[in-house]
């Protein structure tokens, strides 16, 4: 029983029963939070070695309360939100897992496409208040043909690049990484800039990670082709949310679909709220029943592995 001995690993958020077993599997006493409140979770973390993480992060006030921390888990591949300057300084390894939910993330940024592209929440609406005419009038278009603009050509971008060739899309990506070589092998052309990816994609798909300001802030977006479709499954900080509520609201841009903001969840008052032709979603992208076994499976085996190497004796503050 869990209350028989002390607690060696916090989850700080829910992660799948498949993660919660091989945890467990390898003797680990597990205490999985009702919710992140540091407050509540002092005794808990007084004597773990290990925190699982999702979204809610981990800060240096929640390690300072957790003595013998050797790792954290990021449940996904982002690591934004935990205080890696704090876990270095301690000594503490941060470990992620990048790409368990690729395919998923993906799929959702297609499906958020397809939505917007489809007008299928106005159609949806238009039935439920039997204005069958509404058809009439729609502003449905075709992908075939048409260009989508990649910001980033991680894993994620990949898979959307994939989909969106098998469908007739063209299909550019803004890389750091990926020179033209390396993209054109997977269809791919390389976009010369961001300002030229905007320009000329009547889609435009974020994947990268933030660096400081809004990556499309209000020049950016007034630079996108007009009557493009913005989706971001990435990072809510590479939009500035009030400039594209506003792109929206005055008809520059077609619709756009979000599965992430800053902060989250938004403030009541977002001006994303009244935006028109906007789809939000709260943050599911990595969240599919497979996804979410993967996920959970590789940041316990992760975390497993830092511990298995530790030479710090069980419940013993680690020296420094």
């Amino acid at each position: 029983m869990e209350e028989a001995r002390p607690v060696d690993c916090v989850v700080m958020q829910p992660i799948a029963e498949s993660g919660l077993e091989r945890l467990r599997r390898a003797g680990l006493v597990v205490h999985v939070a009702a919710r992140p409140d540091l407050d509540m979770l002092r005794a808990k973390l007084s004597t773990a070695r290990a925190v699982i993480t999702r979204n809610a992060g981990f800060g240096a006030a929640a390690m300072a309360a957790a003595p013998n921390l050797v790792v954290i888990g990021s449940h996904g591949t982002g690591v934004d939100a935990i205080d890696l300057a704090a876990a270095r300084a301690r000594g503490i390894a941060v470990v992620n897992t990048p790409g368990a939910n690729a395919q998923s993330v993906a799929e959702l940024a297609i499906a958020l496409i397809f939505a917007c592209a489809s007008a299928l929440t106005e159609a949806d609406r238009a039935v439920r208040e039997q204005d069958f005419g509404w058809r009439l009038g729609a502003r449905r278009v075709e992908l075939a043909g048409r260009r989508l603009g990649l910001v980033g050509f991680g894993a994620v971008a990949r898979r959307v690049a994939r989909i969106a060739l098998a469908i007739g899309m063209e299909v550019e990506a803004l890389s750091a990484h990926a020179d033209a070589a390396e993209l054109a092998v997977h269809g791919v052309a390389k976009a010369p800039g961001l300002a030229a990816l905007l320009a000329r994609a009547d889609v435009v798909s974020l994947h990268g990670v933030p660096a400081g300001a809004a990556l499309l802030d209000a020049s950016a977006i007034a630079g996108m082709k007009p009557g493009a479709i913005l989706v971001n499954t990435a990072r809510g900080a590479l939009v500035d949310e009030a400039a594209l509520a506003a792109a929206l609201g005055e008809g520059r841009l077609a619709a756009a679909g979000l599965d992430v903001f800053a902060p989250e969840p938004p403030l009541p008052g977002n001006p994303l709220f009244a935006a028109p032709n906007l789809i939000l979603t709260p943050h599911v992208g990595g969240a599919a029943r497979e996804a979410m076994d993967r996920t959970a499976r590789a940041v316990a085996e992760a975390v497993l592995e830092v511990l298995s190497s530790a030479e710090t004796p069980r419940h013993a503050p680690r020296s420094r």
